[in-house]
């Protein structure tokens, strides 16, 4: 299975000389696209986000991992992103839709 990384120049940069392929996104509704056309390659096990383009796709996203758990899609800080509190029983919550 493959890895990909969806964000910002930097994001995807640092990843791609890590060895990960990668895409560079300009705008969250670009980079929702990119995660969805991901999503149908079986290939694919995980996407790893930059969490400045995936903060306003959270609940799309979400949405996506109901319907499809594989791959797996992981928000990951970005260059000069503040550290953020995120709500995992929330996150799992509304994944399982309890």
């Amino acid at each position: 299975m493959k890895i990909f990384a969806v964000g910002g120049k930097a994001f995807v940069t640092g990843f791609v000389l890590a060895g990960v392929n990668g895409e560079y996104v300009s705008s969250p509704e670009e980079a929702m696209k990119k995660i969805e056309e991901l999503s149908s390659n079986p290939e694919v096990g995980l996407i790893i986000v930059s969490d400045e383009i995936a903060k306003p796709l959270r609940e799309k996203i979400s949405l996506l991992k109901t319907r499809k758990p594989v791959p797996l899609i992981y928000e990951v800080p970005g260059p000069g992103s503040k550290p953020e509190k995120i709500e995992y029983r929330k996150m799992l919550r509304q994944i399982l839709g309890v």
